[in-house]
């Protein structure tokens, strides 16, 4: 009798065990409560890691992908380069240009020079499919440099000759200062057309740089403040996603275009065959790359250039609109005063489409080629 108790004592403190054991478990509601919270957490992260991760790009001639169509050549690291030839042939040309198309572009968007320019002046012209773009494959790896790189390689395999000329319009016309920078030895002369600005290049006061930025639209600075800081795979979430106001492509919202742009725009309606080939293969590999390589942070400034010409064999053109609303104008003076070896040519009421404009590609040649210059 006398082990009686210590027995009882003994079964409540292991009821009292298998109690706290049930409250504390797994199978209790706030138990299964915690886990489901934990199994929604990792389900949100692995939803948002999936949305912010932008869709492979559909390369040309791949299952899914676009067609090949174009002339393409094969570049030093296995890439496909395609491009489109204008103007007189190759072989007979006097003059040979590389034209580089600005953001939204392809290797359709090129100079539209007058068929008697063309004749007279025995103008040949190349225009290509930037990385990413129409059938140029996607360049992983592109830099400011690897572009340039790009072009001496076209120029090359199409056999241009020790030297040629390029031209770029918007952001091709960064495409410029990185080949001025990077193959001025292969440079007979060079156009930059409203060249797009970066507004963090080294060199330019930063007074001016915050001014000509607070004149942008909220959701374009937004766009560049995202290209330039953030990785480029967060550029894609920024520009895709619904929460924030955003830029998905700069220059679609109509007050960035001048009244003399809207007057150009409404008369060259785009055929309906080349919608959607500039970005054909994803607007990542395109449109965003692009932005974050151009204003992302470059290895050089072009206000640090010095001129490709000290001989004065060749010459450097700047063409700017002072109602450009896409391109500070401000800043671009500031550029071209730093730079007193290239000529400057600002248009007195025109934007940023002024390269459309009718006579403006055979008054740009002119001035390239031949050195006749009027404003």
């Amino acid at each position: 009798m006398a082990g009686a108790p210590a027995r009882r004592v003994s079964a409540a403190s292991a009821r009292a065990h298998t109690r706290k054991a049930k409250q504390g478990g797994s199978f209790t509601p706030s138990g299964i409560f915690k886990k489901l919270v934990l199994v929604a957490s990792f389900g949100i992260l692995a939803w948002a890691y999936q949305a912010l991760q932008p869709p492979q790009p559909k390369i040309p001639g791949s299952p899914g992908g676009p067609p090949i169509t174009a002339r393409r050549i094969k570049l030093r690291d296995g890439r496909h380069l395609a491009y489109k030839e204008h103007g007189v042939p190759r072989d007979s040309a006097k003059f040979k240009i590389v034209t580089v198309h600005g953001f939204g572009g392809c290797r359709h968007h090129s100079l539209s020079l007058s068929q008697k320019v063309i004749d007279d002046l025995g103008v040949y012209i190349v225009s290509f499919d930037r990385p990413g773009y129409g059938e140029s494959d996607p360049d992983p790896k592109r830099t400011v440099r690897s572009i340039a790189l790009d072009i001496e390689e076209l120029a090359d395999q199409l056999a241009l000759g020790t030297k040629f000329y390029v031209v770029g319009v918007s952001m091709g016309g960064q495409v410029v200062w990185s080949s001025l920078k990077h193959i001025p030895h292969r440079l007979a002369g060079a156009a930059l057309i409203c060249p797009v600005v970066n507004h963090w290049w080294s060199g330019i006061p930063a007074n001016l740089s915050a001014q000509v930025y607070k004149e942008l639209l909220p959701q374009d600075q937004w766009a560049l403040r995202v290209a330039h800081y953030a990785p480029t795979w967060l550029t894609y979430w920024w520009n895709t996603q619904k929460l924030f106001p955003s830029s998905a492509a700069i220059a679609r919202h109509p007050d960035v275009f001048s009244p003399a742009d809207k007057e150009i725009l409404a008369k060259r309606v785009p055929p309906k065959e080349l919608m959607g080939v500039p970005t054909q293969q994803g607007e990542y590999e395109s449109l965003h790359r692009d932005l974050a390589i151009g204003f992302g942070t470059w290895e050089f400034s072009p206000v640090d250039l010095e001129s490709p010409f000290p001989n004065n064999e060749g010459s450097v053109h700047l063409w700017q609109g002072d109602d450009d609303r896409l391109v500070p104008v401000a800043t671009q003076r500031f550029i071209v005063q730093k730079l007193p070896w290239i000529q400057y040519h600002e248009l007195a009421g025109a934007g940023h489409a002024l390269s459309l404009a009718e006579g403006m590609p055979d008054r740009i040649v002119k001035a390239l080629l031949l050195g006749e210059t009027d404003g």
